[in-house]
């Protein structure tokens, strides 16, 4: 639980920084990624210190691992660097962080009951009900916002989550909205830079591009949802 506070706290500074400036800049992005780097390094730290996890890493739908060595650690602290990020892009339209997120969760509750594994059992129900308590008022049209505090604690869960379970690779399925948020902007930026300009979608993050597209924010959620769905019931069953 740990982890998630402390993104949390990133993003509180950020929102405050925000809130003293009253424009959208708060944190440099420098500053920002220095932060969630330490607090990932500290987390692998000390999963590592207390034999929580190994170097090994599993590829989800088949029995294939790697054993990356000394390498894991870097790839894990990136790895979690990347899924908080992706979480906080996806907060970007009312409800929809917060859907995808419950969903996931839910999916990682039950899938830490198949492994009878208490601590994502308890972390992911928890966290699924405080997302639907929160959509009461987030659901669009939205009477309170997360901000940044909010999405980079529920990213900090997840990833949270992903590593309870030993299998945090499984986060890339049934998180696929986070990830196609995320790749959609890598693109956007790619493409800007590459062409001198031009734009490979309308706006980025994804979420932004079905709006220009005319779709409407509950239309967005819904299909974000049942794709999020779909993702983790084939996982389950898989799995």
């Amino acid at each position: 639980m740990s982890i998630s506070v402390r993104f949390g706290v990133v993003g509180m500074i950020d929102d405050i920084a925000k809130l003293k400036k009253r424009e959208n800049q708060g944190l440099t992005a420098v500053q920002k990624f220095t932060l969630q780097l330490v607090i990932a390094a500290g987390y692998v730290s000390v999963m590592a210190i207390k034999g929580y996890n190994d170097t090994t890493v599993k590829i989800p739908f088949c029995d294939i691992s790697f054993d990356l060595g000394v390498f894991y650690y870097a790839f894990a602290i990136i790895f979690i660097c990347g899924i908080v990020n992706s979480v906080n892009l996806t907060d970007g339209i009312d409800g929809l962080a917060a859907s995808v997120t419950a969903v996931v969760s839910g999916y990682f509750t039950l899938y830490g009951s198949m492994l009878e594994y208490t601590s994502p059992m308890l972390l992911g129900s928890a966290t699924f009900g405080g997302c639907l308590g929160f959509l009461i008022y987030n659901a669009h049209p939205a009477k309170i916002f997360m901000g940044d505090t909010g999405s980079l604690f529920l990213g900090g869960i997840v990833v949270g989550l992903a590593f309870l379970t030993d299998s945090p690779l499984l986060i890339v399925i049934c998180g696929i909205v986070y990830i196609i948020e995320t790749v959609s902007v890598i693109l956007q930026v790619g493409y800007f830079k590459l062409t001198h300009g031009k734009r490979l979608f309308k706006m980025a993050p994804f979420h932004h591009h079905l709006e220009k597209c005319g779709m409407n924010e509950t239309t967005i959620v819904i299909i974000a949802v049942a794709i999020t769905i779909a993702a983790s019931v084939l996982l389950l069953m898989l799995n």
